[in-house]
């Protein structure tokens, strides 16, 4: 039987998905590759419809950054390993419409320029379009990167094309220094290490936003191919190479980000111990080098510093998950060290470890971790006399809505603005976009390139002064010079934390538990459900769908008081800007306690956030005990909220 037979066959039975055989003999008929064939010819001869299923139910779209998707497939082909042994990545990455290969990556790349010509074009911009490219360490970055960099030159842009593997927030700071029209980042950022993406900012470095974000799938869904002509040779683009000269200017910008070196003066100050893991990732390129200039005592797993796209440390290289720092967390016992500190694949994001009461290393939340970061920054800027009673109106904390109302009370405490946007940093950044833009003409013009100090000074008098910015997923930011979360950063900003917290005779979490006597006790507890594939995928619908449609009318014997639906109310920030719908709803109980349910825009799983907390009264703290006997109430208090949602998911999805 012909493969074409094959195709129908499976398709009339069911075992194909419609879609799925109509993008198989797209691609064919596009494309005469013979991995493509081959590939699929194998997988339909073994029964794997399956796995065609996933790699071809649909063409891999642009999520909350760029395309996201598997490189390496459940099941390799004989002719995907090629020569590779079986225990390496094999030699080609995975072959399907809905998977992060050449294929796709070509069609992103050759449909982000075209955009980007049209956008000059229309903004009466003269010259050639530029892009930065820059990878991590995953399987395949280096390639697709400079595939993607050559691909573009033959469409008329320059490219600048770092020498080797970088963090994402060091390819936005570059957009910016060098005024390219677009970064593109071939990562997919703490995802296991089958996957891989391209994460696409725009020419102010950060994710891209609409319009451009349906601008930019909508070129690239033009595009049925991957053969095409470049254009000749003298209107092609030229490469830049960017090294060490690129790397000096954003360290020097990172190391501002420490309020007081003088701490590290302080004699206990000087016993604090840092372990620090780059998990096989771009962390290990400029972490290191950045502690050792700001007079940190710190050390390394020297098994992890290796740069390695199968995190063979690690079952997944997410610092946000407690195995992922066993290593670190080991290795700080033996050693004696008071914190770890561990960044993902392409260093946006940070997690953290942390000594308790008793000695024992505890991992502190994404929550927790920012709202400490956050309270120091904005209580240090104040005793250093860089906000003042009469320009605190102009500073403000950017969060995400399912970021921790902790922070919300603790800008309240220090009167300065606190805004939530939607989940993705591409939404605080948009909001720095908003207010440069403020600024005045002589000094926007030259925004980019102002020193540290001028940059606060112009947005504390002229527009809004980023003092702290972070969600709950572990990203951080404390200034605006990348327009991306940033690990560099949130490591230093972290280490001078734990510093100040030593200075003072104390744990990080004994400073925390401080904080929370002070503004109340908040606990966030996240949960999510993995639906993977194209059955998956629909099931990831019918929840995100039935939530709209059937809100709860009672969660864990608690009244629903108020439902908050993004597909469809139009709901405003705090600065009276409507938000843009997204596939999110909240919903608040009468106990005080809320969650919310949004489908993730980058992973198959559809996340849940719950909320509770116990504040003092106006003007009052919390005692010791009162913390402690809050601490085991608000705790059970989420644990029952999710068992009933968990049951409820089941009822939903059998309905």
């Amino acid at each position: 039987m012909s493969l074409a037979d094959q195709l129908q066959a499976a398709a009339s039975s069911g075992d194909l998905l419609p879609a799925s055989h109509d993008n198989i003999r797209a691609l064919l008929a596009a494309s005469d590759n013979p991995l493509y064939r081959a590939s699929i010819e194998e997988l339909a001869a073994a029964g794997q419809w399956a796995e065609l299923n996933d790699r071809f139910f649909q063409a891999l779209k642009f999520g909350t950054g760029g395309l996201r998707g598997r490189t390496i497939g459940k099941v390799v082909t004989k002719a995907e390993r090629g020569s590779a042994p079986e225990d390496q990545r094999p030699e080609h990455p995975c072959v399907g419409t809905n998977a992060m290969n050449f294929y796709n990556v070509s069609r992103a790349t050759r449909g982000l320029v075209t955009y980007i010509k049209n956008y000059r074009a229309n903004a009466k911009l003269t010259g050639k379009p530029s892009i930065v490219f820059a990878h991590d360490t995953r399987h395949f970055s280096p390639e697709f990167a400079k595939f993607c960099a050559k691909i573009a030159m033959d469409h008329g842009a320059n490219v600048y094309l770092f020498d080797g593997c970088r963090a994402t927030p060091e390819m936005s700071f570059a957009v910016r220094q060098l005024r390219a029209d677009a970064g593109v980042m071939l990562t997919a950022s703490h995802n296991p290490p089958h996957d891989n993406g391209y994460k696409v900012n725009f020419n102010d470095g950060a994710g891209i936003v609409e319009p451009h974000a349906t601008g930019i799938i909508k070129e690239v869904n033009a595009i049925k191919g991957e053969d095409y002509t470049p254009l000749p040779e003298a209107q092609r683009g030229k490469v830049t190479t960017l090294g060490n000269e690129m790397d000096q200017k954003y360290l020097s910008r990172v190391e501002t980000m420490m309020l007081q070196p003088e701490l590290l003066q302080k004699e206990e100050a000087k016993k604090l111990k840092i372990v620090f893991t780059a998990l096989h990732g771009t962390g290990g390129v400029l972490v290191p080098v950045l502690l050792k200039k700001l007079g940190f005592n710190f050390l390394t797993v020297p098994e992890q510093d290796v740069r390695d796209g199968r995190f063979p440390t690690v079952k997944s290289p997410n610092p946000e998950n407690a195995p992922a720092l066993k290593m670190a967390v080991d290795l700080a016992n033996k050693e004696g060290a008071d914190i770890v500190i561990g960044t993902d694949p392409d260093c946006d994001r940070m997690g953290v470890g942390v000594r308790d009461a008793k000695g024992d290393m505890v991992l502190l939340t994404g929550n927790q971790t920012g709202s400490l970061m956050g309270w120091y920054r904005i209580k240090t800027m104040f005793e250093l006399g860089i906000l003042n009673d009469s320009n605190k109106n102009n500073a403000v904390l950017l969060k995400t809505f399912v970021t921790s109302p902790m922070q919300d009370a603790i800008a309240a405490k220090y009167a300065i603005g606190c805004v939530n946007t939607l989940t993705g940093f591409k939404w605080i950044s948009s909001k720095l976009a908003k207010y440069e833009a403020a600024l005045p003409n002589d000094i926007l013009n030259r925004y980019r390139d102002l020193n540290a100090a001028d940059s606060r000074a112009a947005r504390l008098k002229h527009s809004k002064f980023l003092v702290f910015g972070g969600e709950e997923s572990y990203g951080y930011m404390g200034d605006d010079f990348s327009r991306d979360k940033d690990g560099n950063g949130a490591v230093v900003m972290f280490a001078e934390l734990a510093a100040y917290a030593a200075s003072r005779g104390l744990t990080v979490a004994g400073l925390l538990d401080e904080i929370y006597c002070d503004v109340g006790y908040f606990l966030e507890v996240n949960q999510s459900k993995v639906f993977e594939g194209a059955s998956g995928a629909a099931q990831i619908a019918k929840l995100a769908d039935s939530y709209g449609s059937n809100p709860p009318k009672e969660v864990d014997g608690s009244a629903v008081i108020k439902v908050r639906d993004f597909r469809k109310d139009e709901i405003k920030d705090e600065e009276g800007e409507v938000v843009s719908k997204e596939k999110m709803l909240f919903v608040d109980l009468a106990d005080g306690r809320s969650f919310a349910v949004r489908p993730s825009g980058t992973e198959p799983k559809i996340k849940y956030y719950m909320f509770g907390r116990s504040v003092p009264a106006t003007g009052q703290k919390l005692s010791v005990d009162e913390l402690n006997a809050a601490k085991v109430k608000v705790t059970e208090g989420l644990v029952n909220m999710w068992a009933w949602l968990d049951k409820d998911i089941e009822v939903r999805l059998a309905s």
